[in-house]
């Protein structure tokens, strides 16, 4: 069947089709006015993401949106918000809900309830859009009774914040009472390590060790001087003791040695020497040898000469005393300040010892503090009864069904009647073949046309019929001529 033949049945079949077209049309139409109203009512929730927790002011990451957005879809279409509706609208105690749960009750074995079953058909009738751009969604719900929709609807959307606030609080307050408990263990840990430390300091009588280390480590600094300097004397007197060695085994003269001349006896001895010396050579001049002031003044200037040498000698050998004194003092101080050293050390390992206990006790105290101001924040967060979610638009009863539509109805009835008529009509002419063309005579009797008569004569041989083409008339002429 080429598409001319198909055109040819259409047209010859056209009543089957226009009555088949206007039974459906018919029948939609009525089935359509039969069916019962249908009302929807939306209402609209802003989900706002901050990016500042509102209890502990710190910054939060944006959450991604779609992802967000779906999880509070599927929040407003579980079975939980659907019983809150239920639970608040009462809808359980209307005489008509109990009877259909009776009749579908009896014929379900599993049990049941009442409040989980009404839950179930209103999620059936529940229609949730999130917005593609936005932070807004949807909440569509359809029902025979428009102020029962609208209520149903803002019910949703009222359950659906209340939730909301519930899983937060819920998550909330686990984590505050984890961290109640992780508090006990925190503060016994605290409580320990400031025991060690306030033992520890008790045994040693330790107040400010670091006071104390930077007062022995100056005691130290001087010391360590004080022994330098004696060394240097201690050495600077036994080069003198030495030098004095060698000048005396050399004979040399020892008036020249330092101690000799800042004695001040020595000075004043010398002076009185002089001045007995001056006054012997002018007795010599006039006076004899065996005279008795002769001899006095003589016996003067030895006893002067003696009392010189005894004091440069005591003078000399002051020099060993001292040496002796000052490497005592050497010794003195180095013990000294090996003592102190050891202390230092002692009172360094003491603070590093310290330092070890009063970080133990810092991070306990950090840790403890974190604890608290965390659990805090949690369990204020478990107590708050905001959110972030608002109602944009609420909604409002419905004056115009949005089921069954109508004019959709009749328009799809349209296009599916004319199809069922083209079946009809092609299934009728199956049934009842008929010659409408000259192809044909040509395709199911295999027999050569000679020429076709139309209704219009002329001079070109043409078929009358609707849509046939001269190409065909031709070519079933030339056949025939055939």
């Amino acid at each position: 069947m080429n598409f001319s033949q198909f055109i040819y049945i259409l047209w010859f079949r056209k009543q089957i089709i226009f009555w088949v077209l206007a039974i459906t049309v018919i029948t939609v139409f009525v089935a359509t006015l039969m069916l019962p109203k249908e009302y929807t009512a939306e209402t609209s929730l802003v989900v706002d993401q901050h990016s500042v927790n509102s209890v502990t002011g710190t910054s939060l990451p944006l959450q991604l949106l779609t992802g967000y957005l779906a999880t509070q879809v599927d929040i407003i279409g579980s079975h939980n918000v659907a019983r809150k509706v239920v639970e608040k609208l009462k809808l359980t105690d209307d005489p008509e809900t109990q009877k259909n749960f009776a009749k579908d009750k009896a014929k379900s074995d599993a049990p049941v309830d009442i409040m989980d079953w009404k839950a179930n058909l209103l999620l059936k009738k529940l229609d949730i859009t999130p917005s593609h751009d936005s932070s807004v969604i949807q909440i569509g719900f359809k029902d025979g009774n428009p102020e029962s929709t609208a209520a149903i609807a803002n019910a949703f959307a009222t359950a659906y914040i209340q939730t909301s606030i519930e899983l937060r609080a819920q998550a909330a307050k686990l984590i505050a009472d984890w961290f109640d408990k992780q508090m006990i263990s925190l503060r016994e840990r605290l409580e320990r390590a400031q025991l060690v430390l306030s033992s520890y300091q008790q045994k040693y009588g330790i107040v400010t060790i670091k006071d104390r280390i930077d007062l022995e480590n100056s005691h130290l600094t001087e010391l360590s001087v004080q022994l330098v300097n004696s060394m240097a004397h201690t050495n600077e007197l036994q080069s003198r003791k030495d030098f004095l060695a060698t000048t005396i085994k050399q004979g040399g003269a020892l008036e020249s040695f330092q101690e000799v001349l800042k004695s001040t006896t020595i000075g004043l001895l010398k002076s009185e020497l002089a001045t007995a010396e001056a006054n012997f050579v002018k007795l010599s001049k006039w006076a004899d040898i065996n005279h008795p002031q002769y001899q006095q003044l003589k016996a003067e200037v030895n006893s002067l000469q003696q009392k010189i040498k005894s004091e440069i000698k005591i003078e000399l050998n002051s020099i060993d005393s001292n040496l002796s004194s000052s490497q005592q003092l050497d010794k003195i101080i180095a013990t000294a300040l090996a003592e102190q050293k050891a202390k230092v050390l002692e009172l360094k390992k003491q603070n590093d010892e310290i330092a070890v206990f009063q970080r133990e006790v810092e991070n306990a105290q950090r840790a403890y503090d974190a604890a608290m101001q965390r659990g805090v924040e949690t369990r204020m967060e478990s107590e708050m009864s905001q959110t972030d979610i608002s109602i944009l638009n609420p909604a409002i009863p419905a004056t115009k069904a949005s089921n069954p539509k109508l004019r959709l109805n009749i328009i799809l009835s349209i296009f599916l009647g004319g199809l069922l008529g083209a079946g009809s009509a092609i299934l009728v002419e199956l049934l009842d073949r008929r010659v409408r063309s000259a192809i044909d005579i040509l395709e199911v009797l295999n027999l050569p046309v000679f020429a076709s008569i139309s209704t219009q004569s002329s001079k070109t041989t043409r078929i009358s019929w609707p849509f046939y083409s001269n190409d065909i008339s031709r070519n079933a002429n030339d056949q025939g001529r055939a």
